[in-house]
């Protein structure tokens, strides 16, 4: 996947990491969007066929950054701006203690002043280890005035078939249903499956959770995360995905976002504070 994608885009667009064996990533400067992280040599992410490469939509697949509004946004797009911007390579790929690292960054400009008054500076440094991926987020309040948030790394993870996908970690804790407007309920399940339209926002998670069934039946994957309580479990099914025009009828089949983040409330950063956020994700 990933050398189709570099083929396939401008190299002014993309970012490549490489590690030699068989550990290679790609990232999109538009939304600074990883369209793929290949594991010895085993695609990871979903990236849908039918994904709109034209700097203006979202990148339908991959990790998009939601930052600063999570869901409908009343002062600009739905999940935020930084996702539908370009980024800047602040650092180029470079060996660092065995991983390959690289960091982008976003700051404010007259676009984002004129829906969201505030300036900040965003830099998302990617360090690509053997069998692992570790993304830092870190948020600079660059202004004089505080302000509030909502954050998310919006992961599609690639499933050989749904039906054998689950995520464990998330048993007794409360989730808000967003496909039942918003009802909060407590998971009794120590495996989730997903079965149906899937939209939920689990609060107050912990530091580590597992995918279950990721690339194949066997593939399992641990999210390790810093400073994001909240995880987002979403699978469209096949009534929404016929709806989506970037995305196939058929493809809900084989995909899981389980997506780390601050979501559930507002995180406040002070002017002149910065805050930091990650998450880890490993092969097991």
């Amino acid at each position: 996947m990933s050398e189709i994608l570099e083929k396939r885009f401008p190299a002014a667009d993309t970012v490549v990491l490489s590690r030699g064996d068989g550990c290679n990533l790609v990232v999109h400067l538009f939304g600074a969007t990883v369209l793929s992280w290949e594991n010895r040599g085993k695609e990871i992410l979903f990236l849908s066929e039918n994904a709109v490469f034209n700097n203006k939509k979202a990148i339908r697949g991959g990790i998009p950054i939601v930052f600063p509004c999570f869901g409908p946004w009343d002062k600009g797009p739905q999940h935020g701006f930084a996702r539908i911007k370009r980024w800047q390579v602040e650092s180029p790929p470079k060996e660092e203690d065995s991983n390959i690292v690289c960091c982008l960054s976003l700051s404010d400009d007259e676009e984002t002043r004129q829906m969201w008054d505030y300036q900040f500076k965003l830099l998302y440094t990617i360090q690509l280890g053997a069998s692992s991926l570790t993304l830092k987020f870190t948020i600079q309040n660059t202004g004089n005035k505080e302000f509030d948030f909502t954050t998310l790394m919006h992961t599609y993870f690639r499933t050989g078939d749904i039906s054998h996908a689950s995520i464990s970690g998330l048993e007794q804790l409360t989730y808000i249903d967003k496909v039942a407007d918003g009802k909060e309920e407590v998971e009794k399940r120590e495996f989730v499956v997903i079965p149906e339209n899937y939209d939920r926002v689990y609060k107050n998670c912990p530091s580590e959770i597992i995918v279950k069934g990721v690339t194949e039946k066997s593939g399992d994957v641990l999210i390790k995360t810093h400073n994001f309580p909240d995880i987002v479990v979403w699978n469209p099914w096949a009534d929404k995905a016929k709806a989506m025009g970037d995305f196939g009828d058929d493809e809900y089949k084989t995909m899981l976002c389980v997506e780390a983040g601050y979501v559930s409330k507002p995180v406040t950063i002070g002017s002149g504070s910065v805050l930091h956020f990650s998450q880890t994700l490993s092969m097991l």
